[in-house]
């Protein structure tokens, strides 16, 4: 078994840049909508105000740079090359934190929170709240390896995370995500393994039993109704990738602005914001998300994690272990207190926050940071 852990740094050949831009130029633009909204999809405008902006004012060199500033790393763990982010906190008994992303997010949500979190004294914070930072690549996400034969679901990905800390040689150690980070994450604390203290989720994978739908709050009937607009009118992108991510891929890993469009309206329908995206992320910082996608091919290979894992649905699961829970008012799943005290029994922290979307970390790192130097002080 080969368990090197090998230093990576990103260099993007310029061919492959000049290449992006000669298909941002032969662009074949669709029509406009026919509604002065967003609800047949991104205004054609918004899209060419992004990718204009793409095309003459980002810097992808300087987000390479970022990257390679914090520390990269590859490992193989069954038989994947994973890439991860590793940022060691120079705080004495630091309690190291697997950290992971979701779709149609990277480590790139993470830039704002890896400071504050590994040096928290120059960040308000005292050095007993220092965490190292382990912020891995799902397969077939990022630079990570995209599978090439099925069976990388979520419970694989727990083991495998479990796998690196150990291999990292850390023996008791944190996790904590959002989307298929909050499922990976959920995952590893339905495994229960002895060196994992706690875990903390901002996506809560709960759900409402039937004898909880009466008599419910203002607080619960909204979630339920969020929920619901969900199902109805935003699950387009997960029926298509958890059945025909293939079909999908054809076009998004051929068009530029087609794979940017996908992942920009979930930008505006996912995050905190006023009506435009840019007003909870900045253009560049979503275009170097987007770079995340488009530079290593993985439109494909990252849709396909829901084919893999929604064959069967999803449901709340009973977890034993010391769990955290942060609900942002622009998250789809917003479970209560009530709910979530019927599954998670051992649960150390619970707080409805005031702001924010399904990018936490990305869009309120401040406050982020804080619900995971919160959550993990039970367990220190």
């Amino acid at each position: 078994m080969n368990d090197t852990i090998t230093p990576f740094t990103l260099a993007i050949p310029q061919a492959d840049l000049e290449d992006l831009n000669r298909r941002i130029d032969q662009t074949r633009w669709p029509d406009a909508e026919t509604v002065s909204d967003w609800t047949q999809g991104p205004p054609l405008a918004k899209i060419k105000a992004l990718v204009d902006h793409w095309r003459h004012g980002y810097d992808w060199r300087r987000c390479e740079a970022t990257l390679n500033g914090w520390g990269q790393y590859k490992t193989t763990v069954d038989g994947l090359d994973i890439h991860f982010l590793h940022v060691r906190s120079r705080h004495e008994n630091a309690l190291p934190l697997i950290i992971t992303h979701g779709w149609p997010g990277s480590v790139i949500e993470f830039m704002k929170i890896i400071g504050p979190l590994t040096d928290p004294t120059a960040h308000g914070g005292k050095a007993e709240d220092a965490f190292h930072v382990i912020a891995p690549s799902l397969p077939g996400h990022g630079f990570s390896d995209k599978a090439t034969e099925t069976g990388w679901g979520i419970p694989r990905i727990a083991g495998a995370w479990i796998t690196l800390m150990r291999r990292l040689g850390y023996t008791r150690w944190v996790a904590q995500g959002g989307d298929w980070g909050s499922v990976v994450t959920t995952a590893i604390g339905v495994m229960k393994p002895d060196d994992c203290a706690a875990i903390h989720v901002n996506m809560p994978l709960v759900f409402p039993e039937p004898d909880q739908l009466q008599d419910m709050d203002p607080f619960e009937q909204a979630a339920v109704e969020s929920l619901a607009h969900w199902e109805e009118k935003g699950s387009g992108y997960f029926k298509q990738q958890s059945t025909r991510p293939q079909t999908l891929g054809y076009g998004l890993a051929d068009s530029p602005v087609g794979q940017a469009a996908w992942i920009f309206e979930k930008m505006w329908a996912w995050t905190d914001n006023q009506g435009n995206p840019e007003d909870a992320l900045t253009l560049d910082e979503m275009l170097d998300n987007i770079m995340l996608y488009w530079l290593p091919g993985t439109a494909t290979s990252s849709a396909r994690l829901y084919w893999e894992s929604f064959a069967m649905g999803v449901a709340s699961v009973r977890l034993e272990i010391p769990v955290g829970v942060s609900v942002y008012p622009r998250e789809t799943l917003r479970p209560s207190r009530r709910w979530v005290d019927r599954w998670m029994p051992n649960l150390i922290h619970y707080n409805i926050l005031e702001r924010g979307g399904h990018f936490a970390a990305w869009e309120q790192p401040a406050l982020h940071a804080k619900e995971i130097r919160d959550c993990f002080a039970k367990v220190r």
